[in-house]
């Protein structure tokens, strides 16, 4: 019988896309989509529908980006109760004016972009939701429309409310929604997004913790007339026990908050696509598979572009056997009806934490001469997956190649993964004898005699039971990818995309979820109040003791560079060029093992943010590094001007012009210095 099912799920990934595709055929009569902002406004977290974070303004250039200077910072410490808040909202310039979210509250922000002053606010009264929420300040930006002329701004707040509000004004829309039963909730203009999901729950409490928990860390995007919502779990890092609701994707009418449809991101009965591959009937009680990351949209088209992330719970998934789509899936949906036209499964039966964690992004590209509408999704791994946007169809081919399999008890790992042939990795998927430091030879031997004690692979490398009786200290995988604070940009007048990355190796180990339960769970709701969803723990968790995995002396195992910048032209999936972000550590400067060693060039500090415009790549140099922001020649790397940041960026960056001037706004924090704020740098006077 096993054997049996395991055909019928290894088949799926062969038909998914087909079976999507006379669907998807129905859109191709739209006219193109250029991505990128207009009229120096910059309307969606990523800049555009598209995810490109890019903007053609070209006032700021490299003849005057050293002259920058602050013009006003917005500090959003003041609505955060906690001292170590960092703004990870990214602004929308929409009509004259800054929208945004700030603290754990999710404030909605409207804020002069001339003098960064307050125009209004509106803070969601409370409720136990809040209390409770996880990922409460990621609110990462804010939706917009238009209904008869009025501009209207949409926000997910952390108890998993919608609120529509009027633009100019910030009260809530007239006839959108229904009341919500809570004291202090305006009486139109919100949608408790909880109702529609399905099941039980109290308006003020939320889901009971057995059942599971949900809310939203990203904006929604509006797609012609449809509100499309994604939404966020607990982290599946944290989890021990097995049940959680599953993230499903839902649609609402943009002028009255009616509920349009609901996209099932774990199949629910065998009529569905994907049933086949939950075997145990793990469907009926798994959940998670949210979209986190922003989404795209083809607004021509009228598809809607959802990337997900793993089902319940990561790095063990024996009570899940199968592939288990949706996870880890890129996945367009018709906006009108909600239906899968394809889908991309980029980790079968995902154990590895490998969420998709950025925005797809949009393009039409140029290959062979002929002009294809495209998607891309970047990947933690490093991976870059293209595809046809309107078809599914991969751009270049992409091979199921064989990886490692699991020894831990019960679980049963896919037998293959999908990797690109274009383009190439953004980092080696693996550590050998040619890409290992070598400063100098001690320090190469050193480095070697590590590796021996491992056994080493690509990212797909599969934990380790605590207690295993294998002849090394642990498995290791090797990769090196993007992530929510270090999301790629794009060129849409070029076609490159860049990616910052650095060389990852690590090595994970798993414990009985008896011993984890209870120790695994951080107190990470607004209120400290630890709680956990489900009721049937485990078999294994994440955790255990630690591998011992380090490079020599301290230093890293893989040579330099050890962050860096890559652009990759989407219309040959050729890497152009790369650049080093940062420079070594003052550590490393000093290290006795260094001395008289040239460390220019090697990178340093964390991965960084990026934007694109007219004619600059613009860059921080991660969370934790100098606070400084880069410019550099989009079309080389070449660093041509650097100014300071009040603190390091953060989160995201955006580009505005205001009347005449250009403004670069960047999400900046430093604990104990400055916490969660927005600095806009312009130039100084009238000279430009």
């Amino acid at each position: 019988m096993r054997a049996h099912v395991q055909r019928r799920w290894r088949s799926t990934r062969r038909v998914g896309m087909a079976l999507g595709l006379a669907l998807a055929l129905v859109a191709t009569g739209a006219a193109a989509q250029q991505p990128g902002t207009e009229d120096g406004e910059w309307r969606y977290q990523s800049a555009d529908s598209g995810g490109t974070r890019f903007s053609p303004l070209d006032q700021i250039d490299a003849s005057n980006f050293g002259d920058l200077e602050v013009g006003w910072i917005f500090r959003g410490d003041n609505f955060s109760p906690h001292e170590n808040y960092t703004f990870k909202s990214t602004p929308s310039y929409i009509d004259g004016v800054l929208y945004t979210t700030a603290g754990y509250r999710r404030t909605i922000l409207a804020v002069d972009p001339g003098t960064g002053e307050q125009i209004w606010s509106y803070r969601e009264p409370h409720t136990v939701r809040w209390e409770q929420s996880m990922r409460a300040s990621y609110g990462k930006g804010v939706g917009h429309s238009y209904i008869d002329g009025r501009l209207v701004i949409y926000v997910i707040t952390p108890g998993f409310f919608l609120h529509a509000l009027d633009g100019k004004t910030g009260e809530h829309l007239e006839g959108f929604g229904t009341r919500v039963p809570i004291e202090g909730f305006p009486e139109t203009g919100v949608v408790d997004l909880l109702a529609d999901l399905g099941h039980d729950f109290d308006p003020f409490t939320g889901l009971d913790p057995v059942t599971g928990y949900i809310t939203s860390s990203s904006p929604p995007i509006v797609v012609n007339d449809t509100v499309v919502i994604g939404n966020s779990h607990e982290q599946g890092y944290s989890q021990t026990r097995l049940e959680n609701v599953p993230g499903d994707i839902l649609g609402y009418d943009k002028r009255t908050g009616q509920h349009k449809w609901k996209f099932n991101v774990i199949p629910q009965t065998e009529s569905e696509f994907g049933f086949d591959t939950w075997e145990n009937d793990a469907w009926q009680w798994t959940g998670d598979v949210s979209s986190w990351a922003p989404l795209a949209a083809d607004m021509e088209r009228g598809i809607v572009y959802i990337p997900t992330n793993a089902p319940t719970i990561d790095y063990y998934g024996g009570f899940r056997p199968g592939d288990n789509l949706f996870g880890t899936s890129i996945i367009a949906l018709d906006v009108e009806t909600g239906n899968r036209l394809w889908h991309f499964q980029t980790v079968h039966h995902p154990i590895w934490n490998y969420d998709l964690p950025n925005v797809p992004i949009l393009y039409d590209a140029t290959i062979n001469g002929q002009e294809v509408p495209m998607v891309i999704q970047t990947t933690k791994q490093g991976l870059t997956f293209a595809f046809n946007r309107v078809t599914g169809e991969p751009i270049w081919p992409i091979e199921e190649r064989e990886v490692p399999q699991s020894i831990v008890p019960g679980e049963q790992l896919s037998a293959t993964q999908p990797f690109p042939t274009k383009p190439a990795p953004l980092e080696a998927l693996t550590l050998t004898e040619d890409n290992i430091i070598d400063y100098t030879p001690e320090l190469r031997e050193e480095a070697l005699e590590i590796m021996s004690q491992f056994r080493i692979g690509g990212p797909y490398m599969p934990p380790l039971p605590e207690g295993h009786t294998e002849s090394v200290k642990g498995w290791v995988g090797c990769s090196g990818g993007l992530n929510i604070t270090n999301p790629a940009s794009f060129d849409p007048t070029t076609g490159y995309l860049y990616q910052p990355s650095g060389p990852s190796c690590s090595g994970r180990t798993v414990q009985t979820g008896e011993k984890a339960d209870g120790d695994t769970h951080a107190c990470t709701s607004s209120q400290g109040d630890c709680w956990t969803t489900g009721t049937t723990i485990s078999d294994w968790v994440s955790g255990g003791p630690g591998i011992g995995w380090s490079g020599p002396q301290g230093l890293p195992i893989y040579k330099p560079p050890y962050n860096r910048i890559t652009a990759i032209d989407m219309n040959t999936g050729e890497h152009v060029f790369w650049a080093p972000v940062g420079e070594a550590s003052d550590r490393m400067k000093g290290h006795p093992a260094l001395q008289g060693v040239d460390l220019a060039g090697v990178g340093g500090g964390g991965r960084a943010t990026s934007m694109v415009t007219g004619s600059l790549l613009l860059t921080t140099r991660g969370m934790n590094g100098p606070a400084v922001l880069d410019a550099r020649n989009k079309l080389t790397g070449e660093l041509v001007g650097t100014v300071d940041l009040p603190a390091p960026g953060q989160y995201g960056m955006m580009t505005y012009m205001h009347e005449g001037e250009q403004y670069i706004v960047v999400q900046v924090a430093q604990g104990g210095v400055m916490q969660g704020a927005l600095a806009a740098l312009k130039l100084p006077g009238e000279e430009h």
